[in-house]
């Protein structure tokens, strides 16, 4: 398998190897590169979505986000340990 899913509310996928623009990985066609280890949208996420991996939100979404595009931090935004969101 080229990329894993830990749980089935995650809205991201890791890739687990070096992928190009144009690789389908699943039932995503990759619209960048996306290196191993990072994270490419697996649906269509709207800004201010929360990004969901290991079941878990990890961010928010700053900008609309396409499925099969480079997920990182160009594009979510932190709402862990962030004393100015209160």
């Amino acid at each position: 398998m080229d990329f894993i899913v830990i749980n089935e509310k995650d809205n991201v996928a890791t890739a687990l190897k070096d992928c190009k623009s144009g690789d389908t990985l699943g039932e995503c066609m990759l619209l960048e590169d996306i290196f191993k280890g990072h994270k490419f949208a697996t649906k269509d996420i709207a800004k201010g979505e929360i990004i969901m991996k290991y079941g878990e939100a990890i961010g928010k979404a700053s900008c609309d986000i396409k499925k099969g595009s480079h997920v990182h931090v160009h594009n979510i935004e932190g709402i862990r340990g962030r004393g100015d969101l209160t």
